[in-house]
């Protein structure tokens, strides 16, 4: 888990994904849609990725990617997102971690 809190750390918003994931590409183009600037890991693309992989397995996300932090809290997976958004949350969760500045 410290790797992923390091990931995570002094970062408004993070997404980690899979470069082959379907589901991973449409939440990032959901949440980069509205102009906010994740910082984006590629677990499939980065030598530690299975490392990672397992803590975000833990913390209980089926499948585990997508997993996006928003203010260095774990909101969910691709469900969550898209209920914030349907709910009208998403946008303001991502002004209050100043990951959206309009």
């Amino acid at each position: 888990m410290d790797t992923v809190n390091r990931l995570v750390e002094q970062k408004p918003l993070v997404i980690f994904s899979r470069s082959s994931c379907c589901i991973s590409h449409s939440v990032i183009k959901l949440i980069s849609g509205y102009g906010a600037n994740a910082t984006i890991y590629q677990l499939d693309d980065i030598s530690n990725g299975q490392e990672i992989d397992r803590p975000l397995q833990r913390l209980g996300l089926r499948p585990s990617i997508p997993a996006v932090f928003i203010g260095q809290k774990l909101v969910g997976g691709a469900n969550e997102i898209i209920s914030l958004q349907v709910q009208g949350r998403l946008v303001p969760m991502l002004k209050e971690a100043g990951a959206l500045w309009v």
